[in-house]
């Protein structure tokens, strides 16, 4: 999982390559702590097909207000710069599993 800055977060979603996931969290969320390894997992099966980042939402307030992040954790799969859909607090590896899939048929 790459940490991503204001700056790496558009230069990978400038790439047309892969969609990318990038979750946004925050070091003080719990739950964020508690979806890592899901999300580690997931980085793991999927990373051919997909990049994965996390943006702290404290060092990137601005980037996490364009966005329109209110909740944390938030993941967003992007594909050409474009978001193409996102999940709040998924409570199970088995639902962002089913987030990823679903999303990546669009």
């Amino acid at each position: 999982m790459i940490t991503m800055n204001t700056e790496l977060f558009r230069n990978a979603l400038a790439q047309n390559e892969k969609p990318v996931l990038v979750e946004f969290s925050a070091p003080w969320c719990t739950y964020c702590r508690r979806i890592a390894p899901a999300l580690a997992q997931m980085d793991a099966q999927y990373g051919e097909e997909l990049i994965f980042g996390q943006v702290n939402i404290d060092d990137e307030p601005a980037l996490t207000e364009a966005e329109r992040i209110e909740l944390v954790p938030t993941m967003v799969i992007y594909r050409s710069g474009k978001a193409l859909g996102s999940i709040v607090a998924p409570d199970s590896k088995a639902k962002l599993e089913a987030f990823i899939l679903e999303t990546l048929k669009k």
